[in-house]
């Protein structure tokens, strides 16, 4: 487990709450007129521009999932819906491609003191693609905000001298996990299934034991400041934050038992946290050629299944935070059994899967139907094993 600073530094001061609340406007107001002197790279809001400069970032940056924010799932839906349902679309821009001039149409003021959804000028289809990107979180109006600097503030106003786009504004609130809230938790009036809003970590975290530990989001998904942002997708990511234990197997000449026990140990919210992965825990008996013996499987599965319209919660087994899931494989034993398997497999768009294949099947994608093609290709392709587990039984 990370620690850090405790209790109440883990939570946003009166003023970086109120820096939070003016930097993230929905969607992230224009950035205006260029200051007289910016070179063209400096102008730039494009990540490979910031990565001239800060390589290491850039090329983090680039192997995240924030860099794919944009993918063809939400490209795919948003290119009708910005259309038909510029308010939806908005809602998805939002966080996945929150700057204004990443946004097609916006919400804009007319003569008659009405409000219509209007072209963006500003609109650049390029920056689009990039999704969640370095400007996104670091520039408001051409200026630069960043975490503390790590350096004393006579030594950062040396270095500060003749940098590019004039240096930048040093903001502690990038360090806190509030800062993360605004596209990792819906508010208290958002959309919720059974009495549980749809996207909650933030407060999952908040119920955890970590901001009494001063752990933050940034503490497990951006070590040193790395920005990664790696999570269930990540094999070695996932595996951190979980604890797999089984029992030795109980057998009788009738019966085989044995309880596997996944607790949730290192991560500060629900494994896993949003409805769209999930995670199945499987048993089964092995003969002496390694073939599986048929009859003798059994499931469960850790997650929270909902219905494709998200009208209904089927089931929730997510495990909170510092709580365990046990799965009791008992099964007739067979009388070629010689061993027993338990695989835990991952599927990290297991509800982007369903969804994707649904709009296909059903050909409502209409213009964006490449595009979800190649969504629900890229989710078939990330599941994965995270733990197996082999036991002789003789």
């Amino acid at each position: 487990m990370v620690t850090g600073n405790s209790g109440r530094e883990s939570l946003p001061t009166g003023s970086e709450q109120q820096f939070l609340d003016r930097h993230w406007q929905t969607p992230v107001a224009p950035q205006g007129r260029v200051p007289d002197g910016y070179s063209e790279l400096e102008s730039s809001l494009l990540p490979e521009s910031c990565g001239s400069c800060h390589a290491q970032q850039y090329q983090d940056w680039k192997t995240s999932l924030h860099s794919k924010a944009m993918g063809p799932g939400v490209h795919g839906q948003t290119l009708v819906m910005k259309e038909s349902d510029p308010a939806t679309a908005r809602v998805c821009w939002s966080c996945h491609a929150p700057l204004s001039e990443q946004q097609p149409v916006l919400l804009q003021t007319v003569q008659s003191g009405e409000s219509e959804w209007k072209s963006n000028p500003d609109f650049d289809s390029r920056l689009q693609q990039h999704g969640m990107s370095c400007a996104a979180c670091h520039v408001r109006e051409h200026q630069r905000i960043g975490p503390s600097r790590r350096i004393s503030p006579e030594a950062a106003e040396k270095t500060d001298k003749g940098l590019p786009h004039g240096g930048f504004i040093a903001e502690p609130a990038f360090s806190k996990s509030a800062f993360c809230k605004g596209c990792h938790q819906f508010g208290s009036e958002g959309y919720a299934l059974n009495g549980k809003l749809i996207e909650n970590t933030y407060q999952e975290w908040l119920d955890s034991d970590y901001p009494a530990e001063g752990v933050q989001c940034q503490s497990c998904h951006m070590p040193d400041r790395r920005h990664l942002w790696r999570g269930i997708h990540d094999p070695e990511m996932t595996r951190k934050g979980v604890t797999i234990t089984v029992g030795k197997p109980a057998q009788t000449d009738n019966s085989l038992a044995a309880v596997v026990t996944i607790t949730n140990t290192g991560t500060g919210h629900y494994f896993p946290t949003y409805l769209t992965p999930r995670i199945i825990v499987t048993g089964y008996q092995l003969d002496p050629a390694k073939e599986m013996i048929p009859d003798t499987t059994q499931q469960t599965v850790i997650g929270r299944e909902v219905t494709l319209n998200l009208s209904q919660e089927i089931f929730d087994t997510r495990i909170p935070p510092g709580e365990s899931s046990l799965f009791n494989y008992e099964q007739p034993v067979s009388e070629n059994a010689e061993r027993l398997i338990i695989r835990i497999r991952v599927e990290p768009d297991y509800f982007y899967e369903k969804f994707f294949r649904v709009m296909l099947e059903r050909n409502t994608a209409g213009k964006g139907r490449n595009l979800i093609q190649q969504a629900w290709d890229n989710a078939r392709s990330t599941p994965y094993t995270l733990f197996e587990k082999e036991l002789m039984l003789r």
